[in-house]
Order: structure tokens, then sequence, then C-alpha cells
């Protein structure tokens, strides 16, 4: 696994997120200075959900991310293991058929969805190869995969900012707007240890995703990675 030197069981990650849930959107919104609502813009626009699509959004948290899909007239599913994470979406946007489960083993039949979506929460997966393939399961012939993830900077010096802001600005920020600021320092660990964009890429044509691509953002900050399920 890219992450064994992080050393988070699955319940403990789990345990980690229902730690931040109530204050999770503001300090996310905090860290990325605002950035992450661009990109949620961005990955609405990848996925193209239209009315009455099946949208799954994985790792939904409180569910912010549902919303730009549910707006289209799909109905959306979003699915989360944290169960302090749903609770707190659920008392937001109590509409939204919010669902538990673990992305390595979806709680959903075969063919279901027309996209499936996951933002920010891949790396947090420990075994994220098997999940990419759930994913493939779930998403119907001709369906699509966007995936938005922290990635690597591509311009050499911008990673080297970028990357101490992650191990020194990061964590006391934290501390000033998080319920658990030991969490966001996993969190930037997981970002640096993560796979760059081609390898990332690989992974997914592994998992069975054709037509695979992926788009920088913020100067490769965050990517967009895109897959297809033949028909």
């Amino acid at each position: 696994m890219t992450r064994a030197s992080l050393d988070k069981q699955p319940h403990e990650v789990a345990s980690m997120f229902d730690d931040v849930a109530e204050r999770y959107d503001l300090t996310n919104d905090v860290l990325s200075l605002g950035q992450d609502r661009r990109w949620r813009k961005e990955v609405a626009k990848a996925v193209d959900a239209r009315p009455a699509q099946k949208i799954l959004d994985l790792a939904a948290g409180t569910g912010t991310s549902s919303l730009p899909f549910a707006r289209t007239g799909a109905y959306v599913v979003p699915c989360d293991f944290s169960l302090g994470m749903l609770a707190v979406g659920k008392r937001q946007h109590s509409w939204l058929p919010y669902t538990a489960g673990d992305a390595t083993r979806l709680p959903f039949r075969d063919d279901v969805f027309d996209a499936v979506t996951i933002s920010f929460g891949l790396r947090n997966v420990q075994d994220f190869d098997a999940a990419l393939r759930e994913m493939h399961r779930v998403t119907r012939p001709g369906g699509r995969l966007v995936i938005c993830e922290f990635s690597q900077p591509v311009w050499a010096p911008f990673r080297t900012v970028y990357t101490e802001y992650l191990m020194r600005a990061l964590p006391p920020v934290a501390r000033a707007v998080s319920s658990n600021p030991d969490a966001y320092v996993y969190l930037a660990e997981s970002i640096r240890a993560w796979p760059d964009q081609p390898a990332l890429a690989e992974r997914l044509k592994g998992a069975g995703w054709s037509r695979v691509a992926w788009r920088n953002l913020t100067g490769g900050v965050v990517a967009l990675h895109r897959g297809f399920k033949d028909s």
C-alpha cells in the first residue's frame, strides 16, 4: 500500500473523520484558501450529471459534494464509511439518501450507476485498487468514473513550496479551525505519499477502466482523473 507508513487502520480512519465531521466543510474551505469550491465545480462539470441518471458519490462526507448532482435532477447517493459524517449530513440535508458503505465492498448491485465519483477520499482507502474495481463493478456499461484527488504540482519550485505548506503551515491552521487537528497531520502526510498523475492513471487501467485521462487543477495540486466502463 502506498501509505503503509502512515499506520492507520480503516476503523481508525473512520473514527478520525467522525471526530472532524462537525467542522469538516469549514476547515476544508480555510485550508484550501477557498479553492475547494472551485475544485468541486470542476468535478460537477466532469461528471456531467443529467436528469434521472443515477450518480454514486463516494466519500461524500456530509453530502456537500452531492448537492450539485442533485440540482441537475439526477438521483445521487451520498456514500461514506464515517457514520459521524453521515449523521451531520443527514441533519443538514435530510432528503438525500445517505448510505453507509466501505469503498472496497460497496453495498450495491452490479451495473447500477451511470457515474461514480469520489473527491478527496480515495487516498484514505486502505486498498484503493480494490475500491477502483468495486467502482467499476457498480457502474453500468458505458458509464463513467471521475476522481478528484490531491496530486503532485507539475512545476518543481511550486511543488517545494506546496510540500512545505502541507507539513509546516497546515497543522497550525488546522489547530485553529478544526475539532481534531491531529487528523490533518495525517491528511497532509497522506497527500505527500499519494501516487502522481500518471501512476494513478495506470492504477485505473489496471482496475478495468478505459479511456483514462487526467486534467490538472491549480497547477497539479489537484488532479481530475476520468475513466469509462466499456459497453
